[in-house]
């Protein structure tokens, strides 16, 4: 724990940071890519250039800042944060060089205001910080690493098969390139992958959700083609170079959007490629649940829909499955079980009770209106579960 006149001080800081939070993390990612540019090998830069990160920065920052004497509230951020590093292969020294950076940019930003006693609070509660995070991060490396066919950090894998899942969705079946088993993962969480691309200055790193059961002997990635402006530059290689027998490097398995045990109905809410976390969930209940279980898939239209045949076959086989699909752009010669949005009537005419346990992911306009739709109808927020391609954000 930070010394009292640590907590004091940086408790006092709160509304300097409201008002320069997000300034002082442009700054501070400027200074840390500038000075370290092999770095951009680990961030996902298109999250800069939209100012994503920054400004999650800034609200972990003012969470922080705003709880210093109580982080027992931050434990699910800090579950998400230290997640998410592991699968980015984050190390202690990492830290040191982040906390450097960090601290010239709350002088820099603050200018005169950014007195030693205010930088040297900062710095002991950055490093209280970084020790919670560095230590909780070794935990989960020495548990991926003790598991069968685990590793640390990253490790080749080789693509076995490519599969068309719609027009714009294709799965990557992958094993490892030294013949090892694959190892365990959580229905729900997902890879980092680290790919070079031809004549660009740095390699590429992005999450991709591992979208096949837990108990197969392959993993696989489904990546959806990303066209719009800027052009996804990874998303558009894996669909246009990569081929199988390539081979292309991953982290271990990651993230806290998983399962949790329940007697309760499940209710899996897909958006788009939203669908890739919640197929693995979807595969997962099946071989092992007996939960009634309910899988809204929504989509533009057929042709954009992925994993909908298999979807079905898996319903068709269990009595207390279901699958309906909601279209809101359909062909005319497609056939949605609803078009247009997910709407309450929907909802509580496919399940048996509305006390069931959620799990949605999709884009964020889309997760908000499910969160909000659940809210009017009664559903507590602690039978919620999402999760946000990309930095984390509020609904």
């Amino acid at each position: 724990m930070a010394s009292a006149k640590t907590i004091e001080i940086v408790k006092a800081t709160v509304p300097v940071l409201a008002n320069h939070g997000e300034a002082i993390t442009k700054t501070f990612y400027q200074l840390l890519f500038e000075r370290n540019p092999s770095l951009k090998n680990v961030f996902n830069m298109t999250h800069q250039v939209h100012g994503d990160q920054p400004r999650a920065l800034a609200n972990a920052v003012y969470a922080y800042a705003a709880n210093i004497d109580n982080p027992a509230v931050l434990a699910k951020a800090v579950s998400q944060i230290t997640q998410k590093h592991s699968s980015l292969s984050v190390t202690p020294e990492m830290y040191d060089i982040v906390g450097a950076n960090l601290l010239e940019a709350i002088r820099l930003v603050l200018g005169q205001a950014a007195s030693d006693e205010i930088i040297n609070a900062w710095a002991e509660a950055y490093q209280e910080l970084a020790n919670l995070f560095i230590n909780i991060e070794e935990n989960i490396y020495q548990n991926a690493e003790q598991k069968e066919g685990g590793y640390r950090g990253q490790k080749e894998f080789i693509i076995t098969k490519i599969e068309k899942e719609s027009t714009i969705i294709s799965s990557f079946y992958l094993k490892p390139l030294d013949g090892s088993p694959v190892p365990s993962f959580k229905s729900g969480q997902y890879v980092a992958v680290n790919i070079s691309i031809p004549d660009s200055e740095h390699t590429y790193t992005r999450n991709y959700s591992l979208s096949g059961c837990p108990t197969q002997k392959t993993w696989r990635i489904s990546v959806k083609r990303e066209t719009g402006k800027p052009k996804g530059l990874v998303s558009n290689y894996f669909h246009e170079h990569l081929k199988e027998g390539d081979i292309i490097k991953l982290g271990i398995p990651s993230g806290d959007f998983t399962l949790e045990p329940t007697q309760k109905p499940i209710v899996l809410i897909a958006g788009g490629v939203g669908i890739t976390p919640l197929m693995s969930m979807y595969m997962d209940l099946f071989h092992h649940a007996q939960n009634e279980v309910l899988f809204i898939q929504c989509a533009k239209n057929l042709s954009s829909h992925a994993f909908v045949e298999r979807s079905r076959q898996l319903a068709e086989k269990k009595e207390k499955f279901s699958v309906i699909s909601i279209y809101d752009e359909p062909a005319s010669t497609d056939q949605p079980d609803f078009q247009g949005f997910l709407s309450p009537e929907i909802l509580q005419t496919n399940i048996s009770s509305l006390d069931s346990e959620y799990y949605f992911c999709g884009p964020v306009p889309f997760m908000k209106q499910v969160k909000d739709m659940l809210l009017s109808l009664g559903v507590p927020e602690a039978q919620m579960h999402y999760e946000f391609f990309g930095p984390s954000g509020d609904l």
